[in-house]
């Protein structure tokens, strides 16, 4: 075993890497980086049928969106590459040959047809499915016919039929597994390519990996990989098994829990910075009261010991939340920035595009508290580029605190087939007399609008709940919206001008 920390993350390029696969690249990742260790990409491509196009890019790009960078691997060789297995294959083949001399690992010419009857048959007499051995000790006789048959065979490991294999793994403690319950596995296909087991151990060793960190599905396999590291005469790594990670219904995470792709919820507005925070907690804790924490502290504080037994929950609310109050943190124009994109995309073709900056700094830092991905941006702000607003005009009740107007709204799907109340009219006038005194208002900040807008209050008397709730609705066509007297302000007087002959308009030509 290397002095140093070496860890790697192998993952398979046999789709879109999910929650789970970025999870362990992170504690490995972070496991090297407070050992000063080394942290390896290594891409596990020996499953050809499997493979998808563009996997091996979307593996890259979900660690550089993270800020998980490698020090050796595609892009970044080091003295134990090639990083990608397709181009080891011989290291393989050769070490499929040094268990075969070794009398580990034999030549199995069973057909595909002769181990789905096998497997049948065991499933109907209840039996664990497995290989039989029958090519395991072959006579010269039978191993000549076989070898004159047109199978071409794949190698297999020979388990020892006694004892137990034990592994001690850094999280669960002591794990024993008897062989006569393994199967004697294959280490190397027919198509001249390893199985996970083999390419894993060798690669492993060659590369002087000190520790183990994977997925809790993969604790099974363990056993095979102690017996390959014995039947070579090498030291294993430490393995560290983390623990499952479940979706809210307590079952294994997947794609009916909703986005498990880690693009995926970089295309939703989730931050990197976020998401990182995030997936550390799934297995892992500074304490039992620290959510949100840096990434320098994550890094000072991260130590094997501090990661669970127990699987953990992947709460989407919880990931919003935190989400969230790291927008929150963002500067201004940061956000800004990351909107910029998705409000061009989203906004209707009348909106002039491109959108004036400074606008879009001033709009997105007031709904900056409200935001919880940068995706729910553009429908937060809609209001504030495109010119129509259509709202119904029973929403200004509703705005205004009418406990019978919610009532009537929470049990109808047609707003508009809602009667307007009686007091319509002094609504109106309401609307009026705020439209006339802000076509006189001169000094348009924030301050100055609040003191004129209060003392219009008192003056209809009325209450600011009220002409305020109105107000809202028909300057934003909705009961929930930014400060109101920031967002007049922001909008500027033209705008709110003409949503006020609007909102007028409307009022005096409902028919309902």
């Amino acid at each position: 075993m290397p002095d140093s920390v070496r860890v790697r993350f192998a993952p398979s390029p046999t789709g879109d890497p999910h929650v789970g696969n970025i999870r362990s690249a992170l504690f490995n990742w972070l496991f090297a980086r407070k050992s000063k260790g080394v942290f390896i990409l290594r891409i596990e491509d020996t499953d050809r049928e499997r493979e998808t196009e563009g996997s091996v890019d979307n593996i890259m790009q979900s660690l550089k969106w993270l800020g998980i960078d490698w020090d050796e691997g595609p892009g970044t060789e080091g003295e134990y590459g090639p990083y990608v297995q397709s181009e080891r294959v011989t290291l393989y083949k050769e070490a499929s040959k040094l268990l075969i001399e070794s009398d580990h690992a034999y030549y199995c010419y069973c057909s595909s047809d002769r181990l789905n009857v096998l497997r049948e048959s065991q499933r109907k007499q209840n039996r664990p499915t497995g290989y039989d051995g029958r090519c395991r000790n072959l006579s010269l006789e039978e191993k000549k016919q076989a070898e004159n048959s047109n199978i071409t065979p794949v190698i297999r490991f020979k388990v020892p039929l006694v004892d137990k294999t034990y592994v001690t793994d850094v999280i669960r403690g002591k794990v024993t597994w008897e062989n006569r319950l393994i199967d004697d596995f294959i280490i190397l296909k027919s198509d001249g390519y390893p199985t996970y087991h083999l390419a894993s151990v060798v690669d492993d060793n060659h590369m002087k990996i000190s520790h183990v960190l994977r997925a809790d599905e993969w604790l099974p396999s363990t056993p095979k990989h102690i017996l390959l590291y014995d039947a070579f005469g090498w030291d294993p790594p430490q393995f560290a098994h983390l623990p499952l990670i479940l979706g809210t219904d307590r079952s294994k995470l997947s794609k009916r829990h909703g986005s498990v792709s880690l693009m995926q919820f970089k295309e939703d507005g989730y931050l990197p910075e976020a998401m990182l925070n995030f997936l550390v907690l799934l297995g892992w804790s500074l304490d039992d009261k620290t959510t949100k924490m840096e990434l320098k502290t994550i890094i000072d504080s991260f130590s094997l010991d501090r990661i669970g037994v127990s699987p953990s929950v992947f709460d989407m609310d919880k990931l919003s939340w935190l989400n969230g109050v790291y927008i929150r943190e963002l500067s201004a124009d940061s956000l800004a920035e990351k909107a910029s994109s998705l409000l061009e995309e989203k906004l209707s073709a009348e909106v002039n595009h491109p959108l004036d900056w400074a606008y879009v700094v001033k709009v997105c830092a007031l709904v900056q508290d409200r935001a919880r991905t940068i995706q729910e941006i553009p429908d937060l702000t809609r209001f504030f580029f495109e010119q129509d607003i259509n709202y119904s005009p029973i929403l200004i009740w509703s705005g205004m605190g009418d406990k019978e107007v919610k009532k009537i709204i929470s049990d109808t799907d047609d707003l508009n087939q809602i009667p307007l109340p009686k007091d319509r009219q002094e609504v109106i006038a309401w609307l009026e007399s705020v439209k006339e005194t802000l076509s006189h208002t001169e000094d348009w900040t924030h301050d100055s609008l609040e003191q004129i807008l209060r003392n219009l209050v008192q003056d209809l008397s009325t209450t600011n709940r009220r002409l305020f709730g109105a107000l809202r609705v028909v300057i934003t066509g909705r009961t929930a919206a930014p400060p109101l007297f920031s967002t007049i302000e922001i909008m500027g007087k033209k705008m709110v001008i003409d949503r006020l002959k609007n909102g007028i308009i409307l009022l005096s030509t409902s028919s309902n």
